[in-house]
This record gives C-alpha cells, structure tokens and sequence, in this order.
C-alpha cells in the first residue's frame, strides 16, 4: 500500500507527522532525480525568494545530505542528516538525528518520508514529516510547514514537468 493511500486510513496516529501530496504530471524518474540530485535540488528546494546555496548528497543509507537556503537578506540556514533508505523512483527516506556518518544530532527534529507513487499517467508525490515529538511537528507547522513545503512542491512540479 503507498503512503497516500496509508494516511488516508489512518492519519497521524502519533499527532507527530504534518503531510503534504500531490498529483504531479510528471513521472517518478523526474521527481526523483529533482530530490537527489545537488544541481536539480538548487532549483527548487527553497521557497522563493529563498535560494539554495549548496546541496550535497551521498546517495546510500547512512550516506549524508546537506542542504543549505539563504534568505533574502543573505542569512544561510543549513541543513545536515543522513539518508535511511533510497528505493531508486519510488522512496526516499531521510533523518536529521544523525549529521554524518552515523554521528548523532545535537537534537533531531523529523524524519522525512518521500513517496512517489504513479497514478493515472502521473504521480502521487506524498511528503511526510515525522517529529520526534508533538511540540516538534507543532513547532514546524507554525514556522510554515504547508506554505513552505507547498511552494516548494510547486517549484519541484514545474521543474519535474521540464525534465
């Protein structure tokens, strides 16, 4: 059963996760590669007018991902963790508990869990937060979870559709 389909039958068991999904018209292959490769990440990642100034990624589990936005004002805002699974079109799943190389986080956040799942000549693009704990997830939606992460789903749908 895909993620999606998952939530939709039990939503937030935990009250940790915020979702977002999409139907994008692009295939998985695409928005794959917009989600582990650095130059395709730069193009979308942030929310406007948020830019990415690097993006690295060691693609296997336990390999390292970083990510870094800076605002408008310059301020850069980096982002470390490791990657727990990658099923090549299909899942990505990634972890800020740990920084590299299996060495722990000062203090983990989330847990995120991409799908991508085709559906009807497109593909269900589903990306879960999971939170270490309740304030956590709350935390993140009122920094602006669903307006960020939306935006950007956007920004990767219109990238995804070009490659």
């Amino acid at each position: 059963m895909n993620l999606a389909k998952n939530l939709a039958k039990n939503p937030d068991p935990n009250g940790r996760d915020l979702v977002l999904t999409r139907l994008i018209s692009a295939p998985a292959a695409a928005l794959y590669r917009a989600w582990t490769e650095p130059e395709l990440i730069k193009q979308w990642f942030a929310p406007e007018p948020f830019t990415v100034a690097a993006a690295e990624t060691e693609l296997r589990p336990g390999g390292s991902t970083r990510i870094v936005m800076r605002g408008p004002d310059g301020t850069e805002f980096a982002s470390s963790g490791v990657y727990l699974e990658l099923v090549e079109n299909a899942r990505i799943v990634f972890t800020d508990a740990y920084t590299r190389a299996w060495e722990p986080a000062a203090k983990p956040f989330f847990t995120g869990i991409i799908t991508f799942a085709p559906e009807g000549g497109a593909t269900r693009y589903t990306a879960l937060a999971r939170h270490w704990t309740a304030e956590d997830r709350d935390a993140h939606e009122a920094m602006g979870f669903h307006d960020g992460w939306g935006r950007c789903a956007d920004q990767l749908a219109a990238l995804a559709a070009r490659l």
